[in-house]
């Protein structure tokens, strides 16, 4: 039904985008880390998924994230959640060699994301991801730290993608990480939010 919206950002959070579209703001969840550009007017690529309760939009920085996103929702086993869950923690790239190479430790290393599933990602993708090319998937994704990795990688990259510069989100995630460890992604990046 969407395509994309294109409008004004009234709001950026890790995991939220609210597009202001001649008035009328649009409410996009998205891959934690992912990075529309700067400017007045952003781009984002949505699917619009319709439950009897809500209509939910999701957004994406690019065309190929979003249909790697929709890829993944024909998966047995891999809804919204899960789906999305995979892309903000691996990259585009990091995705397709998964599951090229056959990778499924690097597909568990998702939270939530179990050996079953990973093994079910490989069996319905493998052979079927090739179309999609490395090109072009991790345009949208901040560049993660390269000292830092996992959740720390996690909540910087998430720290980037709403305004702050590299070395900053580096310094206070690992502040952050101090205090509070690094088991909880959702605890780190708010106690990253919290240090001056």
């Amino acid at each position: 039904m969407y395509e994309y919206l294109e409008g004004r950002p009234s709001l950026r959070a890790a995991a939220r985008l609210v597009l202001d579209v001649g008035g009328v703001g649009y409410d996009l969840i998205v891959p934690v880390g992912a990075r529309f550009g700067e400017g007045k007017q952003l781009r984002a690529y949505v699917h619009l998924l319709v439950r009897d309760d809500a209509h939910i939009l999701f957004g994406f920085p690019d065309v190929k994230l979003r249909d790697l996103f929709r890829t993944l929702l024909k998966v047995r086993g891999v809804g919204p959640a899960m789906a999305l869950a995979i892309l903000s923690t691996l990259t585009g790239e990091d995705l397709i060699a998964a599951i090229q190479n056959e990778d499924t430790s690097r597909l568990c290393a998702v939270k939530g994301l179990g050996q079953r599933t990973a093994d079910q990602i490989l069996l319905d993708l493998h052979g079927k991801i090739d179309a999609f090319g490395a090109a072009g998937l991790a345009e949208g994704k901040g560049k993660t730290p390269a000292s830092l990795g996992g959740n720390l990688a996690a909540a910087a990259t998430a720290l980037i993608s709403i305004g702050y510069k590299d070395k900053d989100a580096e310094k206070a995630v690992a502040k952050a990480a101090e205090k509070v460890g690094i088991e909880d992604l959702d605890g780190l990046i708010r106690a990253a939010l919290t240090l001056k």
